[in-house]
């Protein structure tokens, strides 16, 4: 079983007509006798969107898997979320195709569509910036993926064990409990 808690950033959405860096980033967490082994990955692109970089989190984290598996695919993009458990199959039924226009990032809804359809996949919305540390986590590495222009290139030793220390120094996550699987909402 791999839980995989993603975020996405676009920094400077609110300008138009100059370039808007992105940053898609994940934590990958995985159960091996008696500790989670955990893994950062993270991706930028120099001029982009937050629908797009949603995307990219889910493709970079399923891609990194290298047998299919059990995965619970966390994020707080509803775009990502529902897209993939409502959308995409409609989608598809019709050629790919919608109604009222084009399917804006298509290539990267295929290529999700046959990712996903590797593995055995539960797609799980949280709220973004509401206290939850695993999706605070992978928002500060998409947001540093946007600001550095910095890529991962691959899973990486995970640093949230550091950062839920950083955390707790200021008084935040003080009653999260690291050593248990993530309890998600329903």
């Amino acid at each position: 079983m791999i839980f995989i808690h993603a975020d996405e950033s676009c920094l400077g959405n609110q300008f138009k007509g100059r370039a808007r860096p992105g940053g898609a980033a994940g934590l990958l967490e995985t159960w091996k006798g008696e500790e989670w082994i955990c893994r950062d990955f993270w991706i930028s692109e120099p001029d982009t969107t937050n629908n797009r970089m949603a995307l990219r989190s889910a493709l970079e984290g399923l891609g990194t898997l290298k047998r299919p598996c059990e995965v619970t695919f966390v994020s707080d993009s509803k775009y990502l979320v529902d897209g993939i458990t409502k959308w995409v199959h409609g989608w598809r039924t019709q050629g790919w195709k919608k109604k009222g226009g084009p399917i804006q990032n298509l290539e990267l809804w295929q290529a999700l569509y046959r990712l996903a359809g590797r593995h055995d996949v539960t797609w799980r919305w949280v709220k973004g910036h509401a206290g939850h540390a695993r999706n605070e986590y992978a928002n500060d590495l998409a947001v540093m993926a946007a600001q550095e222009q910095t890529r991962s290139g691959g899973p990486v030793e995970s640093r949230f064990t550091a950062w839920l220390g950083e955390q707790r120094e200021k008084n935040r996550y003080v009653d999260f409990v690291e050593f248990t699987p993530p309890v998600l909402p329903d």
